[in-house]
């Protein structure tokens, strides 16, 4: 069943480049690792999901994030059984399954062979024993090389994040070291050996990808003087970036008044940066642990996840500078997996989108679309008397598809058509 709105191309048209400035989606770096096990993933309605980029796409998802390593094969044990295992065929597979789909791609880089976080940055153990020179041409030489394997698999990225969690610099030496080269922002050592390491993988970037955007990402949301202190450098030391990137758990960085302060902040001070939230969660069923306990205002339940998704949205749509929203590991699942002897990882993550005990997506998992905005509105746009002889169906973002296979809007022929 359908029904039929007439509109000026023109407005349609403007209507999806409205839509595609902002991304929502998720990191599901993990994904084929899951499908490659036999996870079983479930809509809302307990019904198989056979494709599950296409299944998320539907949901209204346009864009997704996956990581990549330098060589995880160097990875501990331990750091595997967490995830660690994306080197860069995994990534090109999959960055090409994303890009088939029509969604834009977030690339993100951990220069390491393992997890790069604040209190992890170790240099690969293949760049260990290079200077600080050699580790400028080392970072660029290997970014411009990523990228032009994913240029030539199909994999462009849209997004390019040149580190994961920033905040105290990268690459700091081989693991254990006691001569870490970190960078405090009340401390100016480092400062100068980590942005030139920023500036000659953004080099790479723009030469690579001229249309991707780079991403600088931190987690300090809950610390605005180190946060604001830290894109200062940036801008003080002349690094090229076109959106600021923050991670955000309620967990452990608190409310969601504490988000939206940092948000403030840099809106305040880095007027003409965009930003992302390109990590955040939260469980729907037990504790994520953390330092800072939500559950009294969001329940862990399924409906709890959901409020806390509806009401994170609804604050990030009051800042027009914020245009992307990432959920963090959506996909983990270990519901039809035998976990004595094929699980995918050595734990369950609780702040997934789906349930490890029944595989059914949870209700948050539909309620991250509306960080695009509501778009019941567009019945009230201006009639025309004449059809356009485009016959093409266009979604609202934009891609085309051969016939529309879900509910929403779709343009076709100059109208808005409602399925």
């Amino acid at each position: 069943m359908k029904r039929i709105i007439t509109l000026l191309f023109i407005a349609g048209a403007l209507l999806v480049n409205t839509y595609a400035q902002k991304y929502v989606g998720g990191d599901i770096s993990m994904l084929p690792k899951y499908e490659e096990h036999g996870a079983m993933y479930k809509d809302h309605d307990g019904n198989n999901i056979e494709d599950m980029l296409e299944f998320l796409r539907l949901q209204g998802w346009n864009s997704m994030r996956v990581r990549l390593f330098v060589d995880p094969a160097n990875a501990t044990d331990t750091e595997k059984g967490e995830g660690v295992c994306q080197d860069l065929d995994y990534v090109k597979a999959l960055g090409k399954r994303i890009k088939e789909k029509g969604m834009a791609f977030v690339l993100d880089f951990h220069y390491s062979d393992t997890w790069a976080d604040p209190a992890k940055q170790w240099t690969p153990a293949s760049w260990v024993s290079l200077s600080d020179n050699d580790l400028y041409t080392k970072i660029y030489e290997y970014t411009k090389s990523v990228l032009q394997e994913l240029k030539a698999a199909g994999a462009t990225p849209d997004f390019i994040q040149t580190g994961n969690e920033i905040s105290y610099g990268m690459l700091w030496g081989e693991s254990g070291s006691s001569s870490l080269k970190k960078c405090y922002t009340s401390n100016s050592a480092n400062w100068s050996r980590f942005t030139t390491l920023l500036k000659k993988a953004g080099e790479a970037c723009r030469e690579e990808c001229p249309d991707a955007k780079i991403i600088i990402h931190t987690e300090r949301a809950a610390q605005t003087s180190v946060l604001k202190a830290f894109y200062d450098n940036m801008a003080s030391y002349g690094v090229e970036y076109d959106i600021i990137g923050l991670s955000y758990y309620p967990y452990y960085h608190g409310d969601l008044n504490t988000l939206e302060t940092a948000i403030n902040t840099l809106e305040t001070n880095f007027q003409g940066k965009d930003i992302m939230i390109v990590e955040t969660g939260y469980s729907s069923h037990w504790s994520m642990g953390g330092t800072f306990d939500y559950s009294g205002t969001y329940p862990y339940s399924e409906e709890g996840q959901k409020n806390f998704t509806e009401d994170l949205i609804d604050m990030l749509n009051n800042h027009g500078s914020v245009k992307g929203l990432y959920w963090w590991w959506p996909e983990a699942n270990e519901y039809g997996l035998d976990w004595s002897t094929n699980r995918v990882t050595d734990n369950w993550y609780n702040a997934s989108l789906f349930d490890n005990e029944t595989g059914k997506a949870t209700l948050a998992l539909s309620s991250l679309r509306t960080f695009l905005g509501d778009l019941d509105g567009i019945a009230n746009t201006t009639v025309s008397k004449e059809e356009s002889n485009d016959d093409r169906w266009l979604t609202i973002d934009g891609r085309q598809v051969s016939y529309p296979s879900a509910k929403g809007l779709y343009i076709h022929k100059g109208k808005v058509t409602v399925f």
